[in-house]
Order: C-alpha cells, then sequence, then structure tokens
C-alpha cells in the first residue's frame, strides 16, 4: 500500500529540485510534435477523466495526435447540438498548453468555430473562461458559447491537459466526454482521416479568430462576488504565490484595480518549475494544499494578514494565515461556509452548502449549525454546475481545494472551480471578522470536535476497480467500524442519487469511502476520525478489510 503520510514521504519533500531533476523541455515539446500514439495500447488513447483527457507526451499520452482527434471531435459534438457560438480558449504555464493550444486552433478554425484568443496571447485561468462563457451566454436563447482550456491543472511539468465546457460553463458532464472521447478515438484508430486541419498562420489569420480581454472582464467583475473595499478599508496585507501558473498577471492586475496591499511573492513563469519544493512524493507538482509544494509561501506567513497561493491554472487555492499556516482544504472550506452564509444578505434562504461525499464532515455541522441545508455529490465539480447556474446553491466545495460561490446578489459567478475568488475571500473574512480562517474554523473544532483526515490508496487490479465502482451495499457484510457501529453504507450520493462509483462506510465518530483510480491499478480509500490519528489507523486498515471482503463476497 502506498500512502501521502509521513511514513511515505520523500526525504527529498519540501527541498528545491536538483536540476537533473528537470522537465528537458525541448525533448518534450519535440515528442509532442513527433511522436504518433498506438491505438493498439488502450493507455495512449484518449481517456477523460474527471478533469478531461492528461498525460505526457514522453509516455504517448498526450501529443498532437491527441489534440486534433480532440478537437475535431468537439467540433462535430457542437455541430450535432447546435452550438454556434464563440468558443472561449484558454492557456495555462506547462510547457504542453502551448503547443497544444496551436493544434487546436488549426483544427478549430479549418471547422469555421469563432475562437476567443487571450488578447497579448496571455495565459488565462479556468474560471476566467468559465466566466467569459457564462457572461456571453447570460439571458441569451440562441448562439451559446462554450469552452476549451489547455491545462493538466497541478500536475507535474511533464503533463499536458485538455478540457472541454459546454454552455453551461462548467465541466463537461460524462455523457458529453463519453461522446468526445469515443470520437477522438475513432480519429487516433483511423490515422486522423476526418479531421479537418489548416495551417496555424492561416488559423491566425482566420476572419473567426479573434482576441478577447480576459483578464480584464474577469478583474473588473470581481467586486460583484467579494467585498474588495471591506479588504481595501482594512490594509490587510497579502503574499500571493501563483505558483508560476496561468493567473501570474492578474495578481498585479487585481492588486491595481482595486488598490489592495498586495505582494505577489513569486512572477516567474519557467515550464520546468524549478521553483517550486518537491511535494510529498519527492515530485514537482504544483499543489497549493500540499505542505511540502507550499514550504515557500508557508515560511513568509508572519510578513502577510493573509497569504494564499493557486495551482496551476488557477482552480484550487491554499490558504496561509498566521495563526495556522498552511490551512487543510477541509478546515478553510468549513471556515469560508460559515462565513459566507452569513455575510451574503442577498442570497436566497434557501440556498444549500454543496460538498463531495470525500469531504470533511465537520462541513454538515457547519450547515447544520448555520441553517442550510447540505447537498452532497459525488467527486467531479461536474455535480455543483446546476445549482450555482441557478443559484440554489450559494457555495459549492471539494476536498481537493476546488471551490466557487455566488455573487453578492445570489446570481452565478462561475460554474466551475475558482481558485481566485476564495484566496481572496481570505482577506475579506479576516477584514470584516477581525479574526483569520485559522482562528475561525479553531472555534469551530473546539464546538464540533477538531477531526483528522488522510487520503490512502491500496492496490487493486483493473477488475476489482471495475467491481469497486459497482458495488451494492448488500456486498458488505460487516457491522462496525473501528469500534463503532456502522450507521449506513452508500453507493448513490445523498444529495442526488448520482453513483459515487465506489462505497462510503459511515460510524457515529468517523467514516471512509474507497474509490477506484481512474489511471492506477490502485482504489483511494478517504477517511475521518474526530477520534484522533490513532482511530483514523484504525478506519483506514478496517476499510481495506471490508473493501477486500466485499470484492470476494459472492454475487
Amino acid at each position: 500500500m502506498s500512502q501521502d503520510t509521513p511514513a511515505n514521504v520523500s526525504p527529498l519533500a519540501g527541498t528545491l529540485p536538483t536540476l537533473a531533476m528537470l522537465v528537458d523541455v525541448p525533448r518534450l515539446v519535440s515528442s509532442y510534435f513527433t511522436d504518433v500514439p498506438d491505438y493498439s495500447a488502450p493507455e495512449q488513447r484518449v481517456e477523460f477523466g474527471t478533469s478531461g483527457h492528461r498525460g505526457s507526451s514522453f509516455k504517448n499520452t498526450f501529443n498532437q495526435w491527441h489534440v486534433l482527434a480532440i478537437s475535431q471531435a468537439i467540433c462535430d459534438y457542437r455541430k450535432w447540438k447546435g452550438i454556434n457560438g464563440p468558443l472561449f480558449l484558454g492557456v495555462d504555464t506547462h510547457a504542453l498548453s502551448v503547443p497544444a493550444s496551436f493544434s487546436a486552433l488549426e483544427v478549430l478554425a479549418a471547422n469555421d468555430v469563432d475562437v476567443m484568443l487571450a488578447e497579448h496571447d496571455e495565459y488565462t485561468p479556468t474560471p476566467a473562461v468559465s466566466h467569459a462563457i457564462i457572461t456571453y451566454n447570460r439571458e441569451r436563447t440562441t448562439g451559446f458559447a462554450d469552452g476549451i482550456i489547455i491545462t493538466p491543472s497541478h500536475n507535474p511539468p511533464d503533463n499536458g491537459g485538455f478540457k472541454y465546457n459546454p454552455p453551461h460553463g462548467g465541466p463537461a458532464d460524462a455523457n458529453v466526454t463519453g461522446w468526445v472521447q469515443a470520437r477522438a478515438n475513432e480519429f487516433l484508430k483511423n490515422a486522423l482521416k476526418g479531421v479537418k486541419r489548416i495551417s496555424f498562420e492561416q488559423a491566425l489569420r482566420a476572419t473567426t479568430t479573434h482576441r478577447h480581454d480576459f483578464l480584464n472582464a474577469y478583474i473588473s467583475d470581481l467586486g460583484n462576488v467579494l467585498d474588495m473595499s471591506a479588504i481595501r478599508s482594512a490594509n490587510i496585507s497579502m503574499g500571493v504565490d501563483p505558483l508560476g501558473g496561468a493567473g501570474v498577471h492578474y495578481w498585479r492586475a487585481i492588486a491595481e484595480h482595486y488598490d489592495l496591499n498586495l505582494t505577489i511573492v513569486n512572477e516567474v513563469v519557467d515550464p520546468t518549475f524549478r521553483f517550486m519544493t518537491l511535494d510529498w512524493d519527492g515530485q514537482i507538482r504544483m499543489d497549493p494544499s500540499s505542505p511540502y509544494a507550499m514550504r515557500s509561501l508557508i515560511g513568509l506567513k508572519d510578513r502577510f494578514d493573509i497569504a494564499f497561493a493557486c495551482d496551476t491554472d488557477h482552480d484550487r487555492h491554499g490558504i496561509v494565515t498566521r495563526s495556522t499556516g498552511l490551512l487543510p482544504p477541509n478546515h478553510y472550506l468549513c471556515a469560508a461556509i460559515f462565513y459566507l452564509f452569513q455575510h451574503r444578505p442577498k442570497w436566497s434562504e434557501d440556498a444549500a452548502v454543496g460538498k463531495t461525499v470525500v469531504s470533511s464532515r465537520m462541513i454538515d455541522f457547519v450547515a447544520a449549525k448555520i441553517g442550510r441545508k447540505l447537498y452532497e455529490v459525488p467527486v467531479g465539480f461536474k455535480w455543483f454546475v446546476d445549482g450555482l447556474l441557478d443559484g440554489s446553491l450559494g457555495f459549492c466545495g471539494e476536498e481537493s481545494a476546488g471551490a466557487s460561490f455566488s455573487r453578492r446578489d445570489g446570481t452565478v459567478w462561475t460554474t466551475d472551480k475558482d481558485g481566485m475568488i476564495p484566496a481572496l475571500l481570505s482577506a475579506e473574512i479576516t477584514a470584516r471578522m477581525g479574526r483569520d480562517p485559522g482562528e475561525i474554523y479553531r472555534k469551530l473544532a473546539s464546538e464540533f470536535g477538531d477531526p483528522v483526515y488522510d487520503r490512502i490508496e491500496a492496490p487493486a487490479t483493473a477488475q476489482q476497480k471495475r467491481m469497486l465502482a459497482q458495488l451494492s451495499p448488500q456486498r458488505v457484510h460487516s457491522d462496525g467500524l473501528a469500534g463503532e457501529k456502522i450507521q449506513s453504507i452508500l453507493t448513490q450520493a445523498p444529495g442526488n442519487g448520482a453513483s459515487i462509483g465506489g462505497l462510503k462506510v459511515i460510524a457515529e465518530s468517523g467514516w471512509f469511502a474507497a474509490r477506484p483510480s481512474g489511471t492506477e491499478n490502485v482504489y483511494k480509500i478517504y477517511a475521518e476520525s474526530f477520534h484522533g490519528k490513532e482511530h483514523l489507523g484504525r478506519i483506514q486498515t478496517e476499510a481495506q478489510a471490508i473493501v477486500t471482503a466485499a470484492l470476494d463476497a459472492p454475487e
């Protein structure tokens, strides 16, 4: 079993990478353009996970053929669905992202798609694309816009990624990604026969290629989702590390537009990400919720009232407070929920709190304390899209530090994760409460208990992963978990009844959830205990025994 707990942390975690660890960018980009995926190898086909298709050109899992095939499949999907408005194209700072954007534009232009590229070829955060789609489509009945975001999120520097956001502005659901994936793989199978393409120079000159000011459109609207005047008048000192990501030039513009006391501690864009301290496993990973990747910013915590960072496409946040240091994502979600629903008087009294099934149970207690309904869904931000669109969900968050919330008037801001507004919200909370989010969480923990939370991995064959994803509660025969009676066994999310693609087992003082990995021969165990680390360890050990017994049980 491998796990990201102290016992298995690399001795290099939290240190800067050596030169030998840095990705060879010229070779990576050359591989993107020259190598061809082998369709007979399943791992080299297009596969959409919860955050699009991801891979590396070194492994033939993300290269030009993949991008050309996916782009044509999206063009075909748009035509099938009658989506004929502009397509907003966002690009992050990974080495493979700009080359992939060139390939995508060649196909989009050949298919006469109106493409909106960032002015000055600016990098574009995921939330800026979602914001652009929603802003364009507001009150329209025809000619809807959609978007593509070329990013592998916080993944290592040799990775590339490709996400599609339909007209609702959020992540595409499984029906859409399944269709696009199947279509793209047909193109791969047939050596790209049927893929329309023109040269990049022709595509740039095409009458369908336009420029859009993502940066100023997003920044000028921030005052409608956050109380920027409260942050400014309190003169909250803020530090931000963009981690070399797509929002790197947004932060100075935000500071200037709203006259904030905001310091950008690192403005370097370098596709090797050599300025990142290594993550728990010794890999370079731009994860703003990792204490190892965030070591540099944590070291500056006493220099600022509040500090924060975002991952490479700026759809995840990490919050560093003077009182606590780096807040675990679940802790910050609780503090944000507690604050927002008491400081947004124009939000509907019926607006609910959205969480994923693997997020902390503390969120349940906080929602009950503030008198709000809890809406619990499977893993994946796509499950929050409809509720964010219609305002029935005021705040949505997931344990991996992804969140978004409504505008101050209760209407939709974004339907995809937005790392920037939770980051700035931490300053608003500090300004208006006179306490930072870490102090607010400590107060909540003194009332409800202070749970410990962790995620580990256990080996599983491909067949076991398939079985786990389709498990029924009846296959679990255990009636106890870590010394307590099992209260409920879930394979469907309580909020929307959708399959969680695994299992969640709940007792009075703790719970675990088990889900198969989409990319590796392991399954993930998320667990939480209100009785400390030793009890958490018992839950994790018994979770593996319960899952193994359920998989081995007769039909």
